[in-house]
């Protein structure tokens, strides 16, 4: 049987001038879930190609061939995803399977859409339902219990380009804050053996490509498997030219990890600061105070790390003055990046039951929950005001000024990178500010 999986992207992330940012912000690494359901299909004798569209628009054409189309929604690309799979249905009554994050907590409105719709993790069902041994429209998929039993991904069934692989060590999380939709969809949170990881390291490192990110959403949630797998990949040589990682603040507290990761090359990190109001994370379960962010700061310069600073704005308790508190601390700290992410109220976390329950979700329109939107009633400034104030962060933070410290401590390449990637959002920041103040 011929299979084609997509994984769509929003409307704004199939813009040139996002493309063009996203070549700057960092290497392009494609989603590994439709990879493993591609390589345990394509084990079973199944033609399968896997698209990513937020790299390239998608030859249609070539989509219309396959016999069955699957499709990977996040609640950002689900209006996407329902576009590509009502277009295919109407034009060649294709069968159509629906899974994701989205889609598992949605599976009735997801099955508007598609024949069938699985719920959780696929990997133990996806056979069957592909195959028709399971008829269910909503098949609930069971939790993997051992990760080292799951396929690696095979990218040569990928479509799209890219220049990054893509590996996940862990799922779910052992924290629970009460935006995220990790610990919903990803539950209970289990790892893989430090032997697994490197056996698949060995294979992609064969494949030439020097970048390489870790997409656990907490690579050194255990920090004494952290470091087993980097004193592994040290010992075997499998370095990259740069490793992008996910972390929480309390890295910092372990010397022996921070000189792993040093050595490993793992020196693009993303860590969610969130709010710099102790009553803010407080609010949203975040376990870290500000004295965490603060030795935070210290240790910083020390490591050298290319930070990406995330911070969700629009909590209950912060106002203007903490959204332009984050950028002068992301400045002050020498984030590489900083990524304010406006408050989204997921269907299925807490912040979402609180909010719907207190009537201050203004929309339902799934395209919007994109983190660049305001979808809710702030409760101390309005929704236009947060909107506006989102714009101007990033304005001012990607100021014309920013790489030159990038050119000092990063070296040449990283500055020229942060150069072009600072011109892009400020114009970007720009246009969406005019954009949203001609609506309003």
């Amino acid at each position: 049987m011929k299979i084609a999986f997509i994984t769509p992207a929003a409307d704004i992330r199939r813009t040139f001038s996002y493309r063009l940012a996203d070549k700057f912000y960092g290497p392009r690494h494609p989603m590994t879930g439709p990879l493993i359901l591609g390589s345990i299909l394509n084990s079973s004798g199944h033609n399968v190609v896997v698209y990513e569209e937020l790299f390239k628009d998608i030859n249609f054409r070539k989509v219309e061939e396959a016999d069955l189309i699957g499709i990977n929604i996040m609640t950002s690309t689900a209006g996407r995803g329902y576009e590509i799979a009502d277009f295919i249905k109407r034009k060649t009554n294709k069968r159509i399977i629906i899974g994701g994050i989205h889609a598992s907590v949605l599976p009735q409105e997801a099955l508007e859409h598609s024949d069938q719709v699985i719920v959780g993790e696929a990997e133990s069902v996806i056979k069957d339902v592909v195959e028709g041994k399971c008829k269910e429209e909503i098949v609930y998929a069971p939790a993997v219990d051992n990760l080292d039993e799951i396929p690696f991904p095979n990218y040569s069934l990928l479509k799209s380009p890219y220049n990054a692989i893509n590996i996940m060590t862990s799922r779910g999380c052992p924290y629970n804050c009460t935006f995220c939709t990790t610990t919903r969809m990803f539950s209970p949170y289990r790892r893989r053996s430090s032997e697994n990881v490197i056996k698949e390291l060995k294979i992609h490192k064969k494949r030439g490509l020097k970048y390489l990110c870790v997409q656990d959403d907490n690579f050194t949630a255990d920090k004494e498997r952290a470091k087993e797998i980097l004193d592994k990949m040290i010992f075997n040589r499998l370095i990259f030219k740069e490793t992008f990682f996910y972390a929480r603040m309390d890295m910092f507290d372990d010397p022996d990890l921070m000189g792993l990761l040093q050595k490993a090359n793992f020196r693009r990190v993303f860590i969610g600061i969130e709010s710099l109001k102790q009553q803010s994370l407080k609010y949203v379960n975040k376990k870290q105070t500000l004295t965490n962010i603060e030795q935070m700061r210290d240790q910083l310069h020390k490591y050298k790390f290319k930070l990406i600073a995330s911070f969700v704005i629009g909590l209950d308790y912060d106002d203007i003055d903490d959204i332009q508190r984050m950028v002068r601390f992301s400045k002050e700290i020498n984030a590489y990046q900083m990524q304010p992410q406006i408050l989204t109220p997921y269907v299925g976390t807490p912040i979402y039951d609180q909010l719907e329950a207190e009537g201050r979700i203004l929309t339902k329109d799934w395209k919007k929950y994109d983190m660049m939107h305001v979808v809710f009633q702030p409760r101390n400034m309005t929704a236009r005001t947060l909107k506006n104030e989102f714009f101007n962060s990033l304005s001012t933070f990607h100021s014309f000024r920013a790489p030159w410290n990038d050119f000092k401590n990063l070296g040449w390449m990283d500055g020229m990178k942060k150069m072009v990637f600072c011109v892009v959002i400020k114009f970007g920041a720009t246009i969406g500010s005019i954009r949203f103040l001609a609506r309003a």
